[in-house]
């Protein structure tokens, strides 16, 4: 029987990329945050964080290339957190991003 078939089957609207980054990110009320970002979309990113958050929240997420960029808290989990960048990244941005992280590995 496969996952499909099970209520919690999410399935992604665009393929994650496997990624090792280490980055600071601005959380709710200016609080500093340390990341690990494990997996990176041009929609949003899952990341390794000590710090559980509610769904729903906005964190700001500095990005090798583009910056720092806003993304959304969809769901915290077991010291990690799925965000969904608000905006999306545009394309070229994604792509430099990768490429920045792919070269410095």
């Amino acid at each position: 029987m496969g996952l499909e078939r099970h209520s919690f089957h999410e399935k992604r609207v665009d393929d994650r990329i496997a990624v090792f980054h280490r980055t600071r990110a601005i959380g709710p009320e200016g609080r500093p945050l340390s990341l690990v970002i494990v997996d990176l979309s041009v929609s949003g990113m899952m990341a390794r964080c000590d710090i559980a958050f509610v769904p729903g929240v906005q964190i700001d997420v500095t990005l090798p290339v583009i910056g720092v960029h806003p993304a959304r808290v969809r769901w915290s989990l077991g010291g990690r957190i799925g965000c969904v960048f608000c905006p999306a990244l545009a394309l070229d941005d994604y792509y430099a991003l990768l490429m920045s992280l792919t070269q410095a590995a």
